[in-house]
């Protein structure tokens, strides 16, 4: 696992890694650790509402491409685990 700190993962800015550390998230070793689905979960339950794109960005920064090239089943896939965590 890597002490890469969020800011410094592909695809996610300055507000994201501000987010992120406020549910604390702090690095990349953390993002990988509880993964994106949970991150997700954690920023909507601290903000109420969050983008997809959040979480599609999230899940494009472990895999190290862009959100926009995630074929469209992880993001189902994604978005389905989503709505049924707990």
């Amino acid at each position: 696992m890597s002490a890469q700190p969020i800011s410094a993962i592909r695809n996610l800015g300055p507000k994201t890694a501000l987010a992120l550390s406020e549910v604390g998230i702090h690095s990349r070793a953390d993002l990988e650790r509880i993964g994106a689905v949970e991150a997700y979960k954690r920023l909507r339950d601290r903000a109420g509402k969050v983008s997809l794109n959040a979480l599609y960005a999230m899940q494009a920064g472990l895999m190290d491409v862009d959100w926009r090239h995630l074929p469209d089943e992880l993001k189902a896939a994604l978005r389905e685990a989503a709505e049924h965590t707990t």
